[in-house]
């Protein structure tokens, strides 16, 4: 019976911090959201904003790939830059 109980209260833990975990993230999305907006009010363009965040969270050999595959894919269509 003890070890039914244990298990009970290490679940509703579980669920407790991945609940708190999960308005932390919200918190996190609208902060982020907000940030963009400021930018975008300054004259930034957001999605290329976006588009640079997601290239420096790439490995340097993976973006000279992507990089290389997209000018190979213009060039295929006429649209080298």
């Amino acid at each position: 019976m003890a070890k039914s109980g244990f298990a009970k209260e290490h679940l509703r833990s579980f669920i407790e911090r991945i609940e708190r975990l999960e308005e932390e993230k919200k918190a996190l999305a609208d902060d982020i959201r907000e940030v963009y907006s400021e930018a975008k009010g300054t004259g930034f363009d957001t999605k290329v904003m976006r588009q640079v965040i997601r290239l420096r969270k790439m490995e340097s050999a993976d973006r000279q790939e992507q990089e290389a595959m997209l000018d190979l894919y213009l060039g295929a269509l006429g649209m080298r830059r």
